[in-house]
């Protein structure tokens, strides 16, 4: 989503627009959510931080909308068009939200049907957004991936301009339906009333440490969107592999040389699907997790 929001905000330069773009992160870790903005106007861009009421949100992962941390459904205002990347068609997402507000999806393309494979969301979700603004065409788009992925082979730039001309034509009927917001006056703004709280002795507010900190009864997990499972059958048991690479010490190592995840703690950074030589590994969507029957360790 930075690169997507670097293309988009690129297209907008060339098509003559000042531009602001600039990604938002929040635990710094992999698979924590990103977010990016975007601000495009025929004037200078005064305004700075994020944008509170948006006129388009795009998501290119839909299990981040149950999400309260995504923050996805935030500032909403009635002209708030989404953008979704997503399988699910229109009408469920409107009647599971609960809105009124116009939405459209984009399928999700048979090269992305594996989670860990879904390279092409971003800048799919790209070639949608410039489409719905109406005032970036397709050439533009086009040289706007070219720049920003200069660094890459030329059939991965060609591969991402595919992909972005396909959502491109796809929303050819909801060409220019984004409306532009309407300025914020600096005078009638209402500063935030602020709350005077009086400081407090140190002897109270200083921490009294007694001994070493842990992090055992802090379920991390709760923040995982995607879940490593443990094929077993698979497994040739080299478990140093796996339990050494895993960053956060959540897979264990049993008397009979298998391994353990700790779900309670496993933060769904995938690490140990890519280091694991025999595959044994699969990475599901955390939505789908009900679905699947965990294998016991062998004995």
């Amino acid at each position: 989503m930075k690169t997507a929001s670097r293309i988009l905000g690129r297209a907008f330069f060339l098509a003559g627009y000042e531009v602001q773009d600039a990604p938002r992160y929040g635990a710094e870790r992999r698979g924590a959510p990103i977010f990016a903005y975007v601000r495009a106007a025929r004037s200078p861009i005064n305004e700075r931080g994020i944008i509170q009421h948006p006129d388009l949100v795009v998501v290119a992962d839909d299990s981040l909308i149950g999400l309260p941390a995504a923050g996805v459904l935030a500032g909403l205002t009635d002209r708030t068009i989404f953008l979704l990347y997503s399988d699910t068609d229109e009408k469920s997402w409107q009647h599971r939200l609960n809105l009124k507000n116009r939405l459209f999806t984009i399928p999700v393309d048979q090269q992305a049907a594996d989670p860990l494979q879904r390279r092409y969301a971003g800048v799919s979700c790209v070639g949608g957004a410039a489409r719905l603004t109406g005032v970036i065409d397709q050439a533009t788009l086009n040289t706007a991936i070219e720049e920003e992925m200069a660094d890459r082979s030329p059939l991965t730039v060609s591969t991402n301009i595919d992909h972005a001309n396909t959502t491109f034509s796809l929303l050819v009927q909801h060409d220019t339906i984004i409306e532009e917001g309407e300025p914020i006056s600096a005078v009638e703004y209402t500063s935030p009333e602020w709350l005077e709280l009086a400081a407090e002795p140190a002897a109270i507010s200083a921490p009294a440490i007694y001994g070493g900190g842990t992090s055992c009864k802090v379920k991390t997990g709760l923040w995982r969107t995607m879940r490593p499972v443990i094929q077993y059958e698979k497994c040739r048991q080299c478990w140093w592999i796996c339990s050494t690479f895993c960053p956060d010490s959540a897979i264990s190592v049993t008397e009979n040389r298998y391994t353990r995840i700790d779900y309670d703690h496993c933060k769904g950074c995938m690490v140990c699907v890519m280091q694991c030589p025999s595959h044994a590994i699969l990475a599901i969507a955390e939505k789908d997790a009900d679905k699947v029957t965990l294998q016991e360790v062998p004995s």
